[in-house]
Parts: C-alpha cells; structure tokens; sequence
C-alpha cells in the first residue's frame, strides 16, 4: 500500500478524484456528481441527493442567516 488518501477536491473549473483530473460536470463546484452522489464543497463531502440550493452564493446566504447546513 501506498499509505496516501484518496481525494475529491473542485479546484479552478478542474475535478480532481484521486490523481485523476477531469472536467467538471457543473458550474461552481456544488452538486459535481460522482457515483451517485453529489459532491457538497461546503461541507467538503458527499450528499445522498442534490442540493436544493440554486448556487454556492444561495448556500452561504442561508448559512449566513440560519447559522447552519443540514
């Protein structure tokens, strides 16, 4: 075993999975599918289902109001 981690980071319109690189399938970084989940980079995680908020702007909004995510 190599003893790195395995990674999954949106970074400048890039998707890094690992030390593999593709393009990203939506704007902004939020929601970037993989495997049947939707990558969260707010919470730096993956989510069972999308998330309900139109963009990144729109989660820290509510953030910024509410104090907390789901």
């Amino acid at each position: 075993m190599s003893g790195t981690i395995w990674a999954f980071k949106v970074v400048d319109r890039k998707v890094f999975i690992g030390e593999e690189l593709r393009r990203p399938a939506v704007t902004g970084g939020c929601n970037e599918p993989f495997m049947g989940r939707f990558w969260c980079p707010e919470k730096k995680w993956f989510r069972k289902t999308p998330c309900p908020f139109s963009s990144r702007y729109e989660c820290l909004s509510f953030r910024w109001q509410c104090g907390c995510l789901d």
